[in-house]
């Protein structure tokens, strides 16, 4: 299987396609360069893979290649940023 990672600028979101399949995403707003996470999906076929996790990292990578800041209000994000250190000065 193949997981791949797109950035859904229309939408505010990162999305997570699993063999071209949407799989989930990861949705913020945005205003003066901080990005509000708020809500990440997994759909259920797709739980238990780890896929929320892959889509949550590679948007606080874009994220941070972008200049941007974050706030975590999604409890997801929040444990993530916590449990990675490396993404905590994104906060």
């Amino acid at each position: 299987m193949t997981d791949t990672v797109v950035h859904n600028v229309d939408e505010n979101r990162f999305e997570i396609y699993s063999d071209n399949e949407l799989a989930g995403f990861a949705e913020y707003s945005e205003s003066n360069g901080v990005r509000d996470f708020h809500h990440t999906v997994t759909y259920p076929q797709f739980r238990g893979r780890g896929l929320a996790a892959v889509v949550v990292r590679e948007a606080l990578v874009q994220t941070q290649s972008d200049g941007k800041k974050i706030v975590p209000s999604c409890s997801y994000v929040e444990k993530f940023v916590a449990q990675n250190p490396e993404f905590q000065i994104l906060v």
